[in-house]
């Protein structure tokens, strides 16, 4: 089993008891330790280049590629112990009216992802041609919409296309607007 699938127990509808967090703490202190650890070197860059140059400076990007691997080891071990897909990475400013959680999202709410592949023809023998790739992406397609579905989002659309993006139809309200 992948570290990203879901076995019964911990993913279950029943109450999860008698978990130990004291590695779920430690990810997170060693996490916290990173950021200060970020801020720090952060200010001190900062205090020698533009903020530019700040925000390339290998001492920072360094720093966050450490949070980033970080963030990600806390989800997995959130995901394996307990079964949840925590969303601690994004960013909110809290300004945002409150919704409700059951309503469809707004228009403003959702994104278009594009995925594409420049793909030549088979090497070697064959049975496969270049139409057969459409097959192959749109099955790849078919997975990702459920793993996004399984994940909690909505996916209202998607589809495949050979030479050029997937369109899809906007709202009548976009063109008037």
């Amino acid at each position: 089993m992948s570290e990203h699938d879901h076995d019964e127990h911990t993913h279950g509808g029943e109450p999860l008891q008698g978990v130990d967090a004291a590695d779920l703490h430690a990810a997170v202190d060693r996490l916290t330790t990173a950021l200060h650890s970020y801020v720090e070197t952060a200010v001190g860059v900062r205090a020698e280049f533009g903020a530019h140059e700040a925000d390339e400076d290998p001492r920072v990007l360094s720093l966050e590629s450490e949070i980033g691997g970080l963030n990600a080891q806390l989800y997995d071990l959130l995901h394996t112990r307990l079964g949840l897909h925590a969303d601690l990475t994004g960013m909110s400013w809290g300004d945002e009216e409150e919704q409700d959680a059951d309503a469809p999202p707004a228009p403003a709410d959702v994104d278009t992802f594009h995925m594409g592949f420049v793909v030549g023809p088979p090497t070697g023998p064959s049975d496969l041609s270049l139409e057969s790739v459409l097959d192959l992406v749109d099955a790849g397609g078919a997975d990702i919409a459920q793993r996004l579905v399984d994940a909690g989002f909505e996916v209202s659309e998607w589809g495949v296309s050979r030479g050029a993006p997937v369109l899809f139809e906007e709202d009548d309200t976009e063109e008037d607007g």
